[in-house]
């Protein structure tokens, strides 16, 4: 049986108090690599912050990860957030300390106390993007890519269902956007974690086709409903 990761039904998607999406439904399952695609002012990034929480869905039904959109607040938002993980265009790693340093910043901002379990979960997480060997490096010292991985490394931390990447390959050359795709998707396939990429970058979707979830005319068009 299918295990239903993100589920929206009927919902209508506000910024504010201006109306962006209307009548959204869609479901995501566990291990599914899906894209969000649409033009800038379509409401892709709204969505995205519905999803993790900093937009409340007001109007309509939503689980992510087990937990009830409409009815989350302030003080749940951060029990969500330990249940996914969000991938940034622009890194936001913090830039006086090294990899090492920044993913264990995380794991105490999350709760975590053990010192032996910190490290083991670190290093993990680093092996499986390919940066075993360069937990000691400054940001300023990594290519983009580098970063990107980094940035990737810090969102599985917490062992998330759900990922969310916003334009993860948006500043990346080809190269490297190919070496960050195949992450991607590895993840997805081999650890069955459920990845939804927000995306403009139209040739990595040609090269690596997948179900598309597009933001247009105030609508969400879901590709897989039209196959």
């Amino acid at each position: 049986m299918p295990e239903a990761i993100v589920s929206i039904k009927n919902a209508n998607i506000y910024q504010g108090t201006n109306l962006v999406l209307q009548n959204v439904n869609f479901e995501v399952q566990k291990g599914e690599f899906v894209y969000l695609v649409g033009k800038t002012g379509t409401g892709k990034s709204s969505l995205l912050k519905t999803l993790y929480g900093e937009l409340q869905l007001t109007e309509g039904k939503g689980t992510v990860v087990g937990f009830d959109l409409p009815s989350m607040d302030w003080k749940k938002v951060p029990f969500l957030r330990r249940n996914l993980g969000v991938i940034f265009q622009d890194f936001q790693l913090l830039t006086d300390r090294n990899v090492h340093e920044n993913l264990k910043f995380v794991l105490k901002a999350t709760g975590w106390k053990d010192e032996i379990l910190m490290e083991e979960k670190i290093n993990d997480v680093l092996e499986k993007v390919g940066l075993k060997s360069k937990g000691f490096k400054m940001p300023f010292e990594m290519s983009g890519g580098e970063q990107q991985r980094v940035d990737i490394a810090r969102a599985l931390l917490n062992s998330p269902k759900l990922i969310l990447a916003d334009e993860p390959t948006g500043n990346l050359d080809p190269e490297t956007s190919d070496e960050i795709m195949q992450l991607l998707l590895k993840i997805a396939k081999d650890y069955g974690t459920t990845v939804i990429m927000a995306t403009h970058d139209f040739i990595v979707i040609n090269r690596y086709p997948s179900r598309m979830l597009k933001t247009e005319l105030g609508k969400l068009i879901d590709s897989a409903a039209s196959n």
